[in-house]
């Protein structure tokens, strides 16, 4: 084709929104049409004689190649897609249908900018894997990893934050924060709470880079102290408030995240909102049906569960456990004596000091009242069961100081083995609790098997 032919195509082509590009066999660009100003960025005088690889996003590159090589073997395409970037560094997705020409020995190709639907698929992606997340996580540690992954995949990121209000308190927790690839100087030294705090109390989005040093709130460029910093931060809005802020960070020379970006994590961000809140409320509801509220101990449903499952480990692996019931003697004259908020208070520091006794694999729950039951697997021997019985029954035995008065109440501990007294629950609790009763009749504050009498004070 020659220049006069071109610039007679042009007069039919320049109103169409696609771009016609014209390219040699080595892929240089022989003629773009005026559309491709609109899609590139660049005039069409800028793209002549330039390499079409150029352009292309080197992640798409060796494909596009590839693609190309088929079109100059004859190979008609009609819907590549691949990544182009555009003279202002933004990216855009296009559509290409191309084919090689034989007469004139060069490759002829159509592009549409498919950006937009894209963006809009990629939202749909987002908030589908985000609700199948809120569902599907075990619990906020994995909903937030799973977050992290979603938005790796739709925006380029080094590090990844969620920083929540604590519902009590107000005040603000990492509740997730992450680093991707190994931190620079710059990710490092910046003050990425105090920058969530902003977008949390601006109840708007916060952009970083260098292109908007002169836009930033008064309160923000303090806390960059004239570094270069691509950071992007957007609040986390329910239904009823700001829950918190989401922040990404990529290296400070990468291209700064563009509007198309930020529209899409603004987004995405009510979706991670909403999947945050709903595991926050299934958590609060679980731990509400599994864990007594005054010592935040298991209760006897999570107990008879964790019994269970040693029961059935130590049926498999022929290994022993125990079980120690505990009772706090005369703890009913604490109660009328100094109130009930003495006895709860009582009651609370009792559970910390129990459990500061035992072992992480260990169990102990409140099964109401003072009363309390342990569960101990994977034993070694009965000597090692009496021995952290006689540590617990010494440590409750020291004084308590609550609320300004010092008390003393003594324990009574008994004692079931499994499998010596009993291999079904209900036959073990009922040993220990026994035992329990006959360390109370035989004067309290000692640890009884349910054989006997096996230390008393």
């Amino acid at each position: 084709m020659n220049a006069d032919s071109y610039k007679a195509l042009s007069n039919y082509i320049d109103l169409l929104l696609d771009a016609i590009c014209v390219v040699d066999r080595h892929g240089r660009f022989e003629f773009v049409s005026a559309g491709a100003e609109r899609i590139f960025g660049y005039t069409p005088a800028e793209m002549l004689g330039r390499q079409m690889i150029e352009l292309v996003h080197p992640d798409d590159r060796e494909r596009t190649l590839d693609a190309a090589n088929d079109v100059n073997a004859g190979i008609h395409k009609v819907d590549f897609e691949n990544r182009y970037i555009r003279k202002d560094g933004q990216i855009v997705h296009l559509l290409w249908s191309a084919r090689w020409s034989n007469i004139d020995q060069r490759r002829v190709a159509v592009a549409r900018d498919i950006s937009r639907s894209k963006q809009i698929e990629a939202r749909q992606s987002a908030v589908y894997a985000i609700s199948e997340a809120a569902y599907a996580s075990d619990d906020l540690t994995a909903l937030y990893l799973s977050i992290q992954h979603i938005i790796a995949g739709l925006m380029p990121m080094w590090r990844f934050a969620i920083v929540l209000k604590d519902g009590d308190t107000d005040e603000l927790i990492f509740g997730h924060n992450a680093s991707l690839q190994p931190l620079t100087d710059d990710i490092e030294n910046l003050d990425v709470m105090t920058l969530c705090a902003e977008v949390i109390c601006r109840s708007e989005t916060i952009l970083i880079s260098d292109n908007n040093d002169s836009d930033l709130p008064a309160r923000v460029k303090p806390l960059i102290a004239k570094q270069a910093i691509n950071w992007l931060g957007v609040p986390l809005k329910s239904q009823s408030a700001v829950i918190g802020a989401l922040m990404l960070q990529n290296v400070a020379d990468a291209n700064a995240y563009s509007s198309s970006e930020v529209e899409l994590l603004e987004f995405v961000s009510v979706q991670v909102a909403v999947a945050i809140e709903r595991k926050q409320m299934l958590e609060r509801l679980q731990r509400s049906a599994l864990y007594d509220q005054l010592t935040q101990l298991p209760n006897r449903e999570l107990f008879h569960d964790r019994l269970r499952l040693a029961m059935m480990h130590a049926g498999r692996e022929q290994h022993k456990f125990a079980l120690l019931y505990l009772d706090l003697d005369d703890f009913k004259q604490v109660n009328d004596n100094f109130g009930h908020h003495i006895g709860d208070e009582l009651l609370q520091h009792t559970a910390q000091r129990t459990q500061a006794c035992l072992r992480q694999s260990d169990t102990v729950a409140r099964f109401g009242g003072d009363e309390f039951v342990i569960l101990l697997p994977d034993i070694e021997s009965d000597a090692v069961v009496l021995q952290l019985a006689e540590k617990i029954r010494d440590a409750l035995s020291k004084p308590f100081h609550l609320s300004g008065q010092q008390l003393t109440v003594l324990p009574s501990i008994g004692v079931a083995l499994y499998p010596q007294h009993g291999t079904t629950a209900k036959t073990l609790i009922a040993c220990a609790d026994n035992a329990m009763y006959l360390a109370k009749n035989a004067g309290g504050n000692q640890v009884v098997l349910s054989a006997g009498v096996l230390a008393a004070r």
